[in-house]
Formats: C-alpha cells, structure tokens, sequence
C-alpha cells in the first residue's frame, strides 16, 4: 500500500537531518509512494532542502519551544510545508490541510494542531518573519558558505547563490560513436522531446524539461548519457590521443571515463576509484555504452603499486570536493558541509595530486577538476602543490569562464552548466 507522500518526504528529509544523504535516502522514499505522487515527492525533498537555511530559522520564529529530537519527523514536516506555502504553486489550503493530513501517516496525531498552527501564523506573518532573518538566511545559504562565496566572490556571490537556489537543467551527452549531436537533436523531436545544443560542449544537449531516462531514444543501447556540460568539458580538454595510457584516479561514477572511450576508442583506460561499491556503477556504465576499460580499486593519495611509476601519458583528477558548483543538483550539501570541510578537503586534493604525480610520465599531462567554487579547494591546493613540485608546469585553459592563478572557474549558471573548475599540469621532461 502506497504510502502518504508527504510524509515519505518527511521521513526522508528528516534522515538528511539526521546527517543522511539525499542520494541514499530518496529511492526507498520514492518506491514508497504510488507513481503518479514520485515527482511531488522528489520537488518536496529537493525544494525544502534547497531553502532549508532559509526555512529553519523562520520555523525557529514560529515555535514557541524547539521540537525534540525523537520528532525530526514533525520538524521536516513543518519545513516541507513552509516550502509549499513559499515557493510551490501548490494552493495555500490545499497544502496546509495535506501537510497537517500527514502528521496521521506518520502516527503522530498529536501534531496536527502543531503543524495547523505553524502554517496558518506562517501565512499571516510572513513579511513580518522575514524582516527578522539575516543577509544568509535570505539568500537560503548557510552562514559559513554565504561569507566563503562573499568573499572569493565578491562581485558574482549573489548570482551564484540565486544559481544554486534553482531546479538544474537535465542535459545530455551524446555519444558520438553512434551518431552525431544534430541526429540526436531530430531524434528528440521526432519523440516529443524539446531540446537544444550546448554552448559549451559538442556533444551536450540540454532538454526544455527532464524526463526519465526510459524515454531517451537509445539510452538503453549507450546512444546518450545524462551528464552536466561543464563535465563534460573534461575529457575535451585533457585531449586523449589513439595509443596512450590514460588514467580516470576517481572515476566514480564512470561519466568522464567513459566520454574520454567515447572521443577516443584507442586509448588504453584504467578507471580507478577508493570506493569498491561504486565501481560497480562504473561497469554498469561501461556495458551500457559497449566500452573497455581496467577498473581498479585504489587510493589515488597512494596508488596501488600496481599502477607503474611514469607509465601514464595523461591522468584525470576528478578530486573529492565539497561539490559547492553543483548545490543545485545536491541540495543537502547545505545541510550536511561545515566550514572545517573545507581545509581537510584541501589537505586531501593535495595528497592526492602528489600521489598521483609519479604515475605521470615527463612530458604528460594531468588535468585537475572539482566541482567546488571556492579558492580553498582550487587554485590554492595548486599553489601549494606547484610550489613543492619542481616538474610540474601550469598549462593554460581553453576555456571562457573565469581566470584564476591556476585555472579556469566556470560559475553555476541558470539555465546553464554547473561550477567546475580546472586547471592543467605538464610534467617538465
């Protein structure tokens, strides 16, 4: 029997709270609910995570003593029903008297006064509330992340934040082994499907609204993949070249891997990743689209021995970062990053730099990717690592986003790619 949706959304973001991952927590929710209640579902948990900075505080406002902690449930209740009264088109009765409904799915019926009484002030008092909020909570940014993009942003902060505050554009790579970007282009029309070519990225393909990927033409046979433009720009720039030895460090989940097979089927690949589970998705990646590659578990701070001193032409870095170019795709990043995430994930790109460095031949290349914005986590790990690493040459980068001591920025853009940025080494023979 299918479960109240509001509730499924409750109990999932309540698990967020609770220091889960959306990612994790989101499938059991979304099996939960009837088919026709998934999407509701998913725009609950993603939208009252987008602005839960924003949310809390004016929940904070709106109770007369703070909820305890064996009721996280009631809490991402009464967050999810503020969203809907702030930011859905949903009716405003109609999404107070659900919300309220939902506090009998849950098994606690105590709370339907609770939660009548919170969404009722809300609508009354909204203006009121807001005035009361600071610069951060308006912007549904923590305070830690609002001061970091003020200040290594300071002229762009405000427009990343309203970037990261909207719904992501699902786009598309086409894999140009089976055809080109214009005949996938006629093969969405002809489906239904309104799409559009990329700016950036040849084979990107951005579509007017998400679907399933069930109704992709040829997903099933690797005609395309979903993955954000400004990612695929990696392969592009590291230029992979028929004959070479080329190594994905962190390859997880297998996109960048296997769109380097894609532009080029000559290369030897070894698609490396710390995380055993996760490979997985890596092979199933890799089957889809009829591509080979070595899969190898491994630390990229210190690679399995293995995997040969100088014996990569180009290596691909994809490094672990605090994702804050891709909030919008991940909104529980707001919840579950601290500012000391920062300077222990700076710590670690730069072991992982060094680790790697050997396995680079002189004379090849390695290009360094995050999906971070923020300097701590970008040009100041290749600062330290250039100034430690005498063979080790910055390359410029072809790109038109924005320049920094050792790499190009792409921001979050609405309606366009994700942050990324990247930055190219040369190994000095």
């Amino acid at each position: 029997m299918a479960v109240d949706t509001r509730a499924a959304a409750a109990l999932a973001i309540a698990g967020v709270l609770e220091g889960g991952s959306l990612n994790q927590l989101l499938p059991a929710a979304l099996a939960s609910v009837s088919e026709r209640d998934r999407g509701l579902l998913q725009q609950l948990c993603y939208g009252t995570l987008r602005y839960y900075p924003r949310l809390r505080p004016q929940l904070g406002l709106l109770l007369s003593k703070p909820l305890k902690n064996r009721d996280r449930d009631i809490e991402a209740l009464l967050l999810l029903g503020l969203y809907q009264l702030e930011e859905t088109r949903i009716p405003d009765h109609a999404a107070v008297a659900a919300t309220v409904a939902a506090t009998r799915a849950l098994h606690k019926v105590w709370a339907k006064g609770l939660c009548n009484a919170v969404l009722r002030s809300y609508q009354r008092e909204r203006e009121k509330l807001d005035r009361k909020l600071s610069p951060a909570a308006i912007a549904a940014h923590p305070a830690w992340l609002f001061s970091a993009l003020q200040q290594d942003w300071p002229a762009r902060a405000d427009a990343i934040m309203a970037a990261n505050n909207e719904q992501p554009p699902m786009v598309l790579r086409v894999n140009r082994r089976q055809g080109s970007r214009d005949a996938y282009l006629e093969a969405l029309a002809a489906a239904g499907i309104p799409a559009s070519a990329g700016k950036l990225a040849s084979d990107a393909v951005y579509l007017q609204q998400s679907v399933d990927v069930s109704a992709l033409p040829g997903f099933a046979d690797g005609r395309v993949s979903v993955q954000d433009e400004a990612a695929q720009l990696a392969a592009h720039l590291l230029q992979p070249r028929a004959g070479e030895r080329v190594l994905d460090a962190c390859a997880a989940p297998g996109g960048k891997a296997c769109h380097l097979l894609e532009l080029e089927p000559g290369i030897a690949l070894t698609a490396m990743d710390v995380d055993a589970s996760r490979l997985d998705r890596v092979r199933d990646n890799l089957q889809r689209l009829s591509l080979q590659a070595d899969v190898v578990q491994g630390n990229a701070a210190a690679p399995p021995a293995t995997l040969l001193a100088g014996s990569f032409d180009r290596i691909l870095v994809d490094a672990p970062c605090s994702a804050t170019g891709v909030i919008r795709r991940h909104p529980d990043i707001k919840l579950l990053r601290r500012t000391e995430d920062i300077a222990a994930l700076g710590k670690q790109q730069l072991w992982i730099l060094q680790g790697l460095w050997p396995l680079l031949r002189p004379g090849g290349t390695l290009l360094y990717v995050t999906c971070s914005v923020l300097e701590a986590e970008n040009s100041a790990v290749l600062e330290r690592f250039l100034a430690t690493t005498g063979d080790a040459a910055l390359l410029s980068v072809p790109l038109p986003g924005e320049q920094r001591s050792c790499g190009v920025q792409l921001l979050p853009q609405s309606g366009g790619p994700d942050g990324l940025f990247f930055s190219l080494l040369q190994r000095r023979p």
